[in-house]
């Protein structure tokens, strides 16, 4: 089986849909935004750096009006707001949104620059609350839609090293749980894919800890196969979710040696390392 090819009862949700998705230029959005193409879905490729948005756009687009990209800063509300109307003007009516932009540095908390800091929160946690909060109101109105977060496995893990961005991803899950309840009866799903470390720039140079380094293609399927249902939390890969769930049962210190075994110290990893360093410097304080 080719990963990123696989079908599923629940992928035909997708056929004819609009679908817009975050930080979609490349990594884990452009696998995204393929599957979805795959599927049949008209897709609406929204990142940052708008020129790698269109040529996304250009490379996965079948027949010149499937998949179109925009310029898109997740910190900013006229942006967004922007990015929603021209993809429901081109495309028709967003069925789904997908919320995937992020960013992350990592290394111990107290070299950790201020702007790193503040990045993480703007775009993670913040760029997260916008768009459900653009986005959900005409959703509400038409009785129907989704808003799939692509979050982490750091939205109930906190590797060493990866404090901020794991406070940012409980942050997300905490956001989603709340508004969550409050769209219950409106038609309208919230679902969060919450994946372990995925081979892509953002990730480069961690470590995945005792479980294997995951491909974009791998959460892309989750997220294609998590369209149409009205499951809440999907982990990447499944058998993650019931450990963190058992240890939450143990005792302290049980629990802090099992997680010491399962989850990476990326501060130990990455010592005097500088695979990252033109990444971080790109994504979290320029």
């Amino acid at each position: 089986m080719v990963i990123g090819r696989s079908r599923d009862k629940h992928s035909g949700a997708v056929a004819g849909s609009t679908v817009a998705v975050t930080g979609a230029a490349r990594g884990i959005g452009l696998a995204i935004a393929r599957r979805l193409v795959d599927e049949g879905a008209r897709v609406a490729i929204g990142d940052v750096d708008a020129d790698a948005a269109r040529e996304a756009a250009t490379s996965l687009s079948t027949d010149g009006g499937t998949v179109r990209g925009y310029a898109l800063d997740v910190t900013d509300d006229p942006s967004f707001q922007s990015f929603l109307d021209a993809a429901a003007t081109d495309l028709g009516p967003i069925d789904v949104l997908v919320n995937n932009a992020g960013v992350m540095r990592v290394g111990p908390f107290d070299t950790e620059p201020a702007r790193a800091s503040e990045a993480m929160v703007s775009v993670n946690l913040l760029g997260v609350i916008r768009g459900v909060r653009l986005a959900a109101p005409a959703m509400r109105a038409r009785g129907a839609g989704q808003i799939v977060t692509v979050a982490s496995a750091a939205s109930r893990l906190a590797p060493p090293g990866e404090s901020t961005y794991a406070a940012t991803k409980h942050g997300v899950l905490g956001y989603l749980t709340g508004v969550r309840e409050e769209l219950r009866g409106s038609g309208v799903t919230l679902s969060v894919v919450m994946p372990t470390v995925v081979d892509t720039e953002l990730a480069a140079g961690t470590s995945s800890g005792s479980v294997r380094t995951l491909a974009p293609a791998e959460v892309a399927d989750a997220v294609v196969s998590t369209v149409g249902r009205r499951r809440f939390q999907t982990w990447v890969p499944a058998y993650v979710g019931p450990l963190v769930a058992f240890s939450g049962v143990l005792p302290q210190p049980v629990r802090d040696r099992l997680m010491r075994v399962m989850v990476p110290d990326q501060v130990s990893t990455l010592k005097g390392s500088t695979v990252r360093a033109d990444y971080e410097r790109r994504a979290t304080e320029d």
